[in-house]
C-alpha cells in the first residue's frame, strides 16, 4: 500500500518517525516535500508530481489544506483520505497580520520557533516534556527561515463550502486537549465530508509525535474496516 504524508506548519518527517515501523507490513511512504512551494496550491500540485499513481493520503493540519487541493485535483488517484488535527475555516485576522509581517521578515534571523509556543501544541501534560519540545522545535531548526517565510506567507482560503466534493473514504482524527484546532472545526470536517468517521485522540495538536501508536493503529483499523461511522 503507497501512503502519502503531508506534514504541517514547520514540520518535516520526523514529525511521522515514530508511527512509521506501526504501520501495515509493507507500506510504501512517499514524505511531502516541505521546503520547495509558495503556496497550498503549489504543494499539493508538486506532492501530486512526486507521488504514486495510486495512494493513501494523509495531511496533518496545514497539510489537510493540502490534503484536500490534492484531492481536488486528482480525486481518482487517491484511495483514502484522512485528515489529522486540522481544519477547513479560512484565515482569520491573526493569520493575516502574520502574513503581512512576514513579507518583511529576515530568514536570516530565525532560530527556530520558540519553546513558548511549541507548548501550547501539545497536550497541557506533554507542555514540560523537553525531549518532546526540543524534537519539535528541531524540525523548524532545520527547515529554516526561509521556509518559516514561505509558509507564513501561505493563504488558507477556507473550503468549508467544498467539501460536499470530497467523495472518497475518509477519516478525520482530532486531539481532545488540541488548543490549535477545535473539536468544532473537526466536527465540521466529519459532518460535511459524505461517509466521514471521525476518532478522537486523548493529545494535543501534535498527535502523530505525542501519541503515534494510537494513530497507526486508529489509521490500520480504519483500513482493515474495523471503524464504524
Amino acid at each position: 500500500m503507497n501512503i502519502v504524508l503531508v506534514p504541517g506548519f514547520m514540520t518535516d518527517r520526523e514529525l511521522w518517525s515514530d508511527m512509521l515501523r506501526r504501520l501495515p507490513t509493507g507500506s510504501q511512504i512517499v514524505h511531502v516535500d516541505p521546503t520547495r512551494a509558495k503556496s497550498i496550491e503549489e504543494m499539493a500540485s508538486q506532492a501530486l508530481l512526486d507521488a504514486p499513481d495510486q495512494f493513501m493520503l494523509v495531511g496533518f493540519s496545514m497539510g489537510g489544506y493540502v490534503a484536500r487541493e490534492m484531492v481536488r485535483l486528482a480525486p481518482q488517484r487517491i484511495s483514502s483520505l484522512v485528515l489529522i488535527a486540522t481544519s477547513a475555516r479560512g484565515d482569520g485576522e491573526v493569520q493575516a497580520r502574520r502574513r503581512s509581517a512576514a513579507s518583511a521578515f529576515d530568514p536570516a534571523a530565525f532560530r527556530g520557533l520558540s519553546h513558548a509556543s511549541l507548548r501550547t501544541s501539545v497536550h497541557p501534560d506533554r507542555a514540560n516534556d523537553v525531549e518532546l519540545i526540543d524534537r519539535i522545535q528541531a524540525m523548524s531548526v532545520r527547515l529554516g527561515g526561509r521556509v518559516f517565510q514561505q509558509q507564513t506567507m501561505f493563504r488558507r482560503d477556507g473550503d468549508l463550502e467544498r467539501l460536499v466534493e470530497i467523495r472518497g473514504a475518509t477519516l478525520i482524527i482530532a486531539g481532545t486537549h488540541d488548543r490549535l484546532r477545535s473539536l468544532e472545526e473537526a466536527e465540521e470536517l466529519r459532518d460535511r465530508i459524505a461517509g466521514a468517521v471521525m476518532v478522537l485522540v486523548d493529545a494535543g495538536h501534535m498527535i502523530p509525535m505525542e501519541a503515534p501508536e494510537e494513530l497507526a493503529a486508529i489509521m490500520t483499523r480504519w483500513l482493515e474496516g474495523r471503524l464504524a461511522q
